[in-house]
């Protein structure tokens, strides 16, 4: 079986917040995770055509196929606990309007949610999840 995994800006907070809100709704621990800083991610999107500087979108890996933006964010939303499966409707809404909404957070993220200084380090318990 291969791994569903969500490709992350390692210093962006709004980014850590919300790998922590997955990690939290995936009692199936299904869902791993890399920050695209890493050495990992940086091979994952070079396979796929995509810079290795390429930070400004969430990525979601599953299946062989790689997704950016609010397509990655919407996949992701599918594998979480709750009601949160039921934000996957929002995918009959064309693609250019979710993502022109999509980048707009994106482009601010750093200046309304701030940036560390280095990648978050992940606690033991949550280790193994993290490549």
């Amino acid at each position: 079986m291969e791994k569903s995994i969500i490709l992350f800006d390692g210093v962006c907070n709004l980014c850590n917040g919300f790998v922590q809100f997955a990690v939290n709704r995936n009692r199936k621990k299904n869902l791993f995770f890399s920050s695209l800083q890493s050495e990992f991610s940086q091979k994952t999107l070079h396979d796929f055509g995509l810079k290795r500087d390429y930070i400004e979108s969430l990525v979601f890996y599953k299946n062989g196929k790689l997704y950016t933006k609010s397509g990655a964010a919407l996949r992701i939303a599918k594998e979480l606990d709750g009601l949160w499966p039921l934000t996957y409707a929002f995918i009959i809404v064309p693609f250019p309007i979710r993502d022109f909404v999509y980048n707009i957070i994106a482009k601010y993220r750093y200046k309304w949610f701030g940036k560390k200084d280095q990648c978050m380090v992940p606690s033991p318990e949550l280790k193994s999840r993290f490549l």
